[in-house]
């Protein structure tokens, strides 16, 4: 898809708060209301927009530690790797995971409430998952820089 400046001026603004008026996000660059909506509602339907969400502080919620999981699986095979995401998709307690080229075969993200809590996690839900091999856990100390949306 061709994505214009004024697109792009409309998904950064959307990812820095996808709650503002559209009224203010096309004063701001020099649009209609009515022509920016037109724009969003294309974006939206295209799938360049994929969706909205709130960004959730996990730190206020009690989690304080982030962890990077590799994980290895006994076996590459395209039934193994099913297996496993398809295991993945049932666990809430994995925010995130990533099929990888290297030494590990996935990289999971996870936050915990404390050392305690990963290590049930760890037990419960890590090593429960389908043709897990190693497990390689990586705690964050802090977060230089967080996601905050992508440019275009």
């Amino acid at each position: 898809m061709n994505i214009s400046h004024q697109d792009q001026q409309i998904l950064q603004r959307l990812q820095h708060n996808c709650r503002q008026p559209i009224a203010e996000i096309g004063e701001q660059i020099g649009m209609s209301t009515s022509a920016c909506h037109r724009r969003i509602k294309q974006l939206e339907k295209t799938g360049v927009i994929a969706g909205y969400t709130a960004q959730i502080d996990a730190h206020k919620l009690g989690y304080n530690i982030d962890i990077l999981v590799e994980i290895s699986l006994s076996s590459q095979s395209e039934h193994s790797l099913q297996d496993f995401e398809k295991a993945i998709e049932q666990k809430p307690e994995i925010l995130e995971c990533h099929l990888m080229a290297g030494e590990a075969d996935y990289i999971l993200r996870m936050t915990a409430k404390d050392l305690q809590h990963y290590a049930q996690l760890h037990r419960d839900v890590i090593l429960c998952l389908p043709g897990v091999a190693r497990v390689k856990s990586n705690i964050v100390l802090r977060s230089v820089k967080r996601s905050r949306g992508f440019t275009v």
